[in-house]
C-alpha cells in the first residue's frame, strides 16, 4: 500500500483516497474478507487526517465495497472471480416491493422554475419557437455533458447525448437501434412500462429474478440475452440497489460477445450516499453501456424530458440510421432545463434533498 494524495488537485482528498482503495479492492489487492489498514495507518502514510480516511471508508461502505465490524475494523465484502459472483442464497429471493421507494422526493421549488421560465422567454424571445435539432438543442446537450462529467463521472461527447420525451420514447429508439432480433432481459420485478414497451416492440423478452443484491447470478449466467436492461439504483418497485459486486458482475456479463447494458439511472441523484452513485457507463471497459436518465423526479414528471448517452460507436450508427427522427421535446422546455443546470439551481435542489434525506435517516 502506497497512496499519494495530490493536494494541488481540485479533487478532495477523501475522494482521491476513496478511488485508490476502491481500485485496489476491485483489482483484488485487498481480496474478499480481507481487513483494510486502520484509519490511523492510512492517515500517517498519506498525510491526511483520520477524519478524511473515515470519510473515504464511509463512501466505500455506502457503495458495498467494505463493511465496518465493531471493534475489528473494516473488511472487504466486494466479491469477484473469473466468471460470476456466487449467489449468497441457494435460491433466488422473491422480494417485497419497497415502501420507501414510493416516497416522492421534495418538489423542485416552483418559484425557481417560474423565474427561470420568465428569464428564458425574456432573453431568448421568439427563438423559443425555433425547431429543435433532431438530437436535441446543443445548449442542453452541452449542459448535460458537463453535469454528467462533474457529478456522475461520465465522459461523453455531445454527439453521444440524445434528448427525448421521456423514458418510454427512448426505450423504443433503443430497440430500433439495437434491433428486434436481439433478446432483451429485464429485472423481475421491474417498472411496468419497461416490459410493456419491449412487448409492444415485439422482441424476445426474458425476466430475471431480483434478489437482495441485484439479479440472481445463476439466472444471469444461464440467460441467452443480448441486451440487459437494469436499474442499478433502487429498482422500482422492489427498491433493490445492486451492490458493488453485482454491478461489476453485470459488466463482466456484458464483455462476452456482442452484448449491451441499458443502465436506467432513474432517481439515483437522490441517493443518501455522500457521493453520487457509481455508473456502469463510467466503468465499462468495452464501451457497451447505454446510460439513461430523466428529469421526472429531479424537476417534474410533467416536463416529459429524458436523455440517453450512447457508446461512441452507437452514436454514429444512431445518426446514420435514426437521425431523421425529430426531437420530441419543445425548444422552450429544453432551454429552461439548460438554464437550470447551467446556473446551478438544478444541483442545489438535488443537494438540498440529499442533505434532508441524510438528516432524516440520522434521527
Amino acid at each position: 500500500m502506497k497512496y499519494t494524495i495530490q493536494k494541488s488537485q481540485n479533487i478532495p482528498a477523501y475522494l482521491q483516497l476513496y478511488k485508490h482503495v476502491r481500485d485496489d479492492i476491485v483489482d483484488q489487492i485487498y481480496p474478499y474478507n480481507s481487513k483494510l489498514p486502520s484509519k490511523r495507518v492510512i492517515a500517517e502514510e498519506t498525510g491526511v487526517s483520520t477524519v478524511t480516511v473515515e470519510h473515504a471508508y464511509a463512501l466505500l461502505c455506502d457503495e458495498g465495497y467494505i463493511e465496518a465490524r465493531e471493534r475489528s475494523g473494516y473488511f472487504v465484502i466486494f466479491r469477484t472471480d473469473d466468471g460470476f459472483v456466487s449467489s449468497s442464497k441457494a435460491e433466488p429471493q422473491h422480494i417485497t416491493p419497497s415502501k420507501q421507494h414510493t416516497g416522492t422526493p421534495a418538489e423542485f421549488p416552483f418559484s425557481v422554475l417560474t423565474k427561470t421560465m420568465r428569464n428564458v422567454i425574456s432573453s431568448m424571445g421568439q427563438s423559443i419557437l425555433d425547431r429543435s435539432p433532431n438530437s436535441g438543442r446543443i445548449e442542453l446537450r452541452e449542459a448535460i455533458q458537463k453535469y454528467l462529467a462533474r457529478s456522475r463521472g461520465i465522459t461523453a461527447g455531445i454527439d453521444q447525448i440524445i434528448i427525448g420525451s421521456g423514458s418510454e420514447y427512448l426505450y423504443s429508439l433503443i430497440v430500433e437501434l439495437l434491433g428486434r432480433s436481439k433478446v432483451y432481459a429485464i429485472e423481475s420485478p421491474s417498472y411496468k412500462k419497461i416490459e410493456q414497451v419491449y412487448r409492444a416492440s415485439d422482441v424476445q423478452l426474458r425476466k430475471l429474478q431480483l434478489g437482495e443484491e441485484g439479479i440472481d447470478s445463476a439466472a444471469l449466467k444461464s440467460c441467452e440475452a443480448d441486451i440487459l436492461h437494469i436499474s442499478p439504483y433502487r429498482s422500482y418497485p422492489s427498491g433493490v440497489t445492486a451492490t458493488a459486486s453485482k454491478r461489476h458482475e453485470y459488466l463482466r456479463w456484458a464483455q462476452q460477445g456482442e452484448r449491451y447494458i441499458i443502465e436506467d439511472d432513474f432517481e439515483s441523484e437522490f441517493s443518501v450516499s455522500r457521493k453520487s452513485e457509481e455508473t456502469l457507463f463510467s466503468h465499462s471497459p468495452k464501451d457497451n453501456v447505454i446510460y439513461m436518465n430523466t428529469f421526472s423526479k429531479t424537476i417534474s414528471p410533467s416536463l416529459r424530458v429524458g436523455y440517453m448517452v450512447l457508446p461512441k460507436h452507437l452514436a454514429l450508427r444512431f445518426d446514420q440510421e435514426l437521425g431523421f427522427y425529430s426531437c420530441t421535446v419543445p425548444t422552450y422546455i429544453q432551454l429552461v432545463l439548460c438554464e437550470l443546470i447551467s446556473n446551478g439551481d438544478f444541483e442545489r435542489h438535488i443537494n438540498r434533498v440529499r442533505r434532508a434525506k441524510r438528516k432524516e435517516l440520522n434521527k
